[in-house]
């Protein structure tokens, strides 16, 4: 059993003719019992407070468990982000790849179908102005055919004296058309 500051104080020695003096003993029985008692109290306090602690210890390392494990989960969340963001930025970047290959097809394409039609409406134009001048060539060997005839028909009354060739440069009506 151990010893309390009670059972200190409480304690009787027997009495002897030449023993110490049971003042003096008492005294010092007083001192170390209050002593004791002190140790006690602090023994108990230091005890509650290390529980109290052991407690703490307990809630603090639940809490870096979560911590931890939250940590783990928001780094591998951050990971897929990044590589669900960098997959999707790749796809975009064929989409647009592939956008910009199709509108750059389709312009050359479109360019082939202008160059085309202006191929084809320069050779109309080419083909009109052909015709063009063949009729203007045939109506103007026509009307001096007509002259021909007309200066060599015997009139009654003398006509006055015509020109007999008309002249005109074809090349410079085509350019005034164009």
């Amino acid at each position: 059993m151990r010893t309390s500051p009670l059972s200190i104080k409480r304690q009787e020695f027997s009495k002897s003719l030449r023993g110490f003096s049971t003042e003096e003993v008492h005294t010092f029985l007083e001192k170390i019992a209050s002593e004791v008692e002190e140790l006690q109290t602090e023994n108990d306090s230091t005890k509650k407070q290390l529980e109290e602690a052991a407690t703490q210890l307990t809630e603090f390392k639940r809490i870096e468990k979560n911590l931890q494990d939250t940590l783990l989960k928001a780094h591998e969340n951050s990971a897929k982000a990044v590589e669900s963001t960098k997959k999707q930025t790749a796809l975009m970047l064929k989409e647009a790849e592939i956008k910009a290959s199709q509108m750059v097809e389709k312009a050359k394409e479109n360019a082939d179908e202008i160059r085309n039609s202006i191929i084809s409406l320069r050779e109309e134009r080419d083909l009109i102005i052909a015709k063009l001048k063949a009729i203007v060539t045939t109506q103007s060997h026509l009307l001096e055919m007509k002259i021909d005839k007309a200066d060599f028909e015997p009139s009654a009354a003398k006509k006055p004296e015509r020109q007999t060739k008309v002249e005109f440069n074809l090349d410079d009506i085509v350019d005034k058309i164009l």
